[in-house]
């Protein structure tokens, strides 16, 4: 009954109510609704209650605990993925585009330096804590397969990572994403996946054989250095040709103002931007778009308008799909004692590695102390870049399967625990948007939260599009 294309268009409906329901009650409560289409994702999915073998998205017959949203398919022997899985990436994706798309360049060179330190120690501090915290459970051979000190480095390893996409979204949500600090969390959170990915391929470098399989530029980007010259490479290629772009975009919209090309256009140079980042440079897809994002920030017309063209899509299905997704793909199973205590350490020394580290920098450049809490609230959140950094070291031979668990773990406390303590941090004050809006009979002013702000898009939407040529 749930097999086949529409059965996923049921679990995309059942995933969309419960974001929407979990959110609104999130926000009824004063929480951010992130925060409820997380728990949505939890409550819906196979973490709580498919271990009781019943899950609100479905299973394929009576004893296989296979969801309709989570079959999984292979394109010549990659890694396999679910259709929930090209949803919630794209979600990603097009949250990181927006947040590039209200980049301010002028606030970007300023924050630049400090952001750069931020995410060094955002990286540096979490990591040196977790290897030092896996020194007492690998020399007791607690955790099968620990013998190398290299081994311990990796632990640290995948507390480097960081996600940027939750704590965009809170930003967002509060109105604080073109403030000073909101443009200095995003861009430490972009810098630090790249500082990451670099240590990621050293100690996977150091940990293995060196990719023997590997050939020709394959093998080249396996190693470390290769990788460093990839990413150097990847950014100089990103901003040369975002030169080319800036220019013919601002052509564009002086020549078709407010038009149906322009957003698609531009949405096409971000999945363009983030493929040729992973595929071809090995740096992250979420860095591509969100720097495709920033060079169409430069034409302010059509960043703008194309802004509002991609909330639109991603506020009502990909953004609340990624979300959730990071509950539906918790998984409770296969705890044991040690491991739960190892894992406790783990996430604890996780989220205080990214509060001491960053916000010690914003102290140091004196900045307050609810600013360094911001700062380093918002970058301990982790996300799928953790999940990628875990599981190579699992098809590496460095660590073994059972460590996915804390990863995953520290991802939920992260996500429940970031929006929560970025709102209390900023005062809990959602900035009111307040827009004037040209319509035929006159101007309207409309003003208000989330809904209201629906509607000033609607309105302008509508507005535009009598005027846009197709």
């Amino acid at each position: 009954m749930f097999d086949g294309v529409l059965g996923f268009v049921m679990a995309l409906a059942i995933v969309m109510i419960s974001t929407k329901l979990c959110g609104m009650l999130a926000r009824y409560f004063g929480l951010p609704q992130v925060l409820g289409y997380i728990v949505a994702g939890i409550l819906i999915g196979p973490a709580l209650f498919g271990l009781l073998g019943f899950s609100l998205i479905g299973f394929h017959g009576s004893d296989v605990a296979s969801f309709i949203a989570l079959d999984e398919f292979s394109l010549d022997g990659h890694d396999n993925f679910t259709v929930l899985d090209v949803f919630s990436k794209i979600g990603v994706i097009l949250m990181m585009f927006s947040a590039g798309l209200e980049t301010n360049i002028d606030d970007l060179k300023k924050t630049g330096a400090l952001a750069t330190v931020v995410a060094v120690a955002g990286v540096a501090i979490p990591m040196i804590l977790g290897a030092v915290i896996s020194i007492p459970f690998l020399s007791s051979g607690v955790i099968g397969g620990f013998t190398e000190v290299i081994q311990g480095v990796f632990v640290g390893t995948i507390l480097t990572a960081t996600s940027v996409a939750i704590t965009v979204s809170v930003l967002k949500e509060l109105g604080k994403i073109n403030t000073r600090i909101g443009t200095t969390l995003v861009s430490a959170a972009i810098i630090d996946d790249v500082i990451g990915m670099v240590v990621l391929s050293v100690v996977t470098s150091l940990g293995t054989t060196g990719a023997a399989d590997a050939t020709g530029f394959e093998w080249f980007k396996s190693q470390w250095w290769g990788t460093i010259i990839m990413i150097i490479a990847f950014f100089a290629v990103a901003i040369a040709s975002g030169i080319g772009l800036h220019f013919l975009f601002q052509w564009m919209d002086k020549k078709w103002p407010n038009t149906h090309r322009l957003p698609i256009l531009g949405l096409a140079t971000c999945f363009v931007y983030s493929f040729i980042a992973e595929e071809i440079f090995g740096v992250a897809d979420i860095t591509g778009a969100y720097l495709a994002g920033v060079v169409l920030s430069t034409v302010n017309r059509m960043a703008a308008y194309t802004g509002r063209k991609i909330e639109v899509n991603n506020y009502m299905i990909f953004g609340p799909v990624f979300f959730a997704a990071i509950g539906i793909n918790m998984n409770f199973g296969g705890l044991s004692g040690w491991l739960i205590l190892f894992a406790a350490a783990f996430v604890v020394v996780g989220l205080l590695g990214k509060i001491i580290g960053c916000g010690a920098v914003i102290r140091l450049n004196k900045g307050t102390w609810r600013e360094a809490g911001i700062t380093g609230v918002g970058m301990m959140a982790r996300g799928e870049v953790a999940l990628i950094v875990t599981n190579k070291g699992i098809e590496a031979g460095i660590i073994p399967s059972d460590l996915m668990i804390m990863t995953v773990l520290l991802i939920l406390f992260s996500s429940i625990m970031t929006p929560i303590l970025l709102k209390k941090l900023f005062g809990g004050h959602v900035e009111p948007k307040t827009l004037s809006v040209e319509t035929e009979s006159g101007n309207a002013e409309l003003s208000g939260g989330e809904e209201s702000v629906t509607n000033v898009d609607a309105v302008k939407a509508a507005t535009e599009d009598r005027a846009e040529n197709k």
